[in-house]
């Protein structure tokens, strides 16, 4: 068990919901960042309350600079950092070629999944750095198998970013390892989350499950558990590594 705070980003709902109650229930104080559902946002603090977690909600854009200083001021009211989870993420319109893409959604795409996360793992490493005085301290970066596909005829620009942060988790953690902090990626496969909905294609999870060779997709549970693993001492000795959650995808 732990006292230490976790700073989830898009904590709100799908993947980094269940992380939040996943990582409370180890004891973690969870910051849960949200966007725009506040309601959500909410619900997940009082899940966790109900079971005597410490939670609080904090409205944060990760494309916006100064809603990542927000965010992160909040998280030091609230106790000492010990783990982020850049898990914020978007996708843009499902079957749109690359022929096709405006110069407006690529930047968007990338402000939000490349600049937000490598800005917040910024303010993670001011804080967590032995370097800078801190006690250490882990950071785990969403991907997507989508990095290693391409995803092509579907959002290469969003598996694009996702490579990006790929080689973003590789590169830190070989910067701060001598620092007590690690840094560690997930890549999830085809996920029973409403992030498909954003792109357009709602089913497009189960659409798909044919092609994991577990034949099914996975859910945001199993995602988590992989989250709270990685930021507990269990895997003291992980970083610079990308674990791929995806049914063998």
């Amino acid at each position: 068990m732990t006292d230490k705070v976790v700073v989830i980003t898009g904590g709100s709902r799908g993947i980094g919901r269940a992380t939040a109650l996943a990582a409370a229930a180890r004891g973690y104080r969870v910051v849960v960042g949200y966007v725009s559902n506040q309601a959500a946002a909410i619900e997940v603090v009082a899940a966790i309350e109900a079971k005597n977690g410490k939670a609080i909600a904090v409205k944060c854009d990760v494309g916006s600079e100064q809603d990542i200083l927000a965010l992160f001021k909040a998280a030091d009211s609230f106790g000492t950092l010990g783990a982020l989870v850049n898990n914020a993420g978007i996708v843009g319109k499902s079957g749109v070629r690359v022929d096709e893409m405006s110069a407006e959604r690529i930047q968007q795409m990338m402000a939000v999944n490349v600049t937000g996360s490598i800005l917040c793992a910024r303010e993670a490493v001011k804080r967590m750095s032995t370097k800078h005085g801190g006690q250490g301290g882990v950071i785990v970066n969403l991907s997507s198998v989508a990095a290693k596909l391409g995803a092509p005829n579907t959002y290469v620009d969003y598996a694009a970013s996702k490579g990006a942060i790929d080689s973003f988790t590789i590169g830190l953690g070989y910067e701060v390892a001598a620092e007590g902090i690690r840094v560690a990626g997930i890549r999830p496969g085809l996920i029973d989350t409403d992030i498909h909905a954003a792109g357009g294609e709602p089913d497009r999870a189960h659409r798909l499950a044919h092609l994991v060779p577990m034949k099914r997709v996975g859910t945001a549970d199993e995602i988590a558990n992989a989250i709270v693993w990685l930021i507990s001492d269990e895997a003291s000795y992980v970083t610079s590594a990308i674990l791929d959650v995806s049914g063998g995808r």
